[in-house]
């Protein structure tokens, strides 16, 4: 079953630093967008192994929207 998931990047002079908000603990890295992508999505496919088929349900069926404000800064 294919499901979509959340990711967040970072990006700095460093790299760029992937995480999941679905699932807490999940993060990866890469020197790239694209490398952080593949990176993020190989643990965030070895992490779901871990969890029970309930566990992968109740954490899925989660929601995240994300969106940019403004500020003045």
């Amino acid at each position: 079953m294919t499901r979509k998931v959340s990711v967040v990047i970072e990006q700095d002079e460093r790299g760029c630093y992937a995480w999941c908000p679905e699932l807490k603990g999940c993060q990866s890295q890469g020197a790239s967008v694209e490398e952080a992508l593949v990176n993020i999505r190989e643990a965030i496919e070895l992490f779901l192994e871990t969890m029970t088929a309930e566990e992968r349900s109740a954490t899925l069926s989660k929601e995240i929207l994300t969106t940019a404000v403004e500020v003045h800064a």
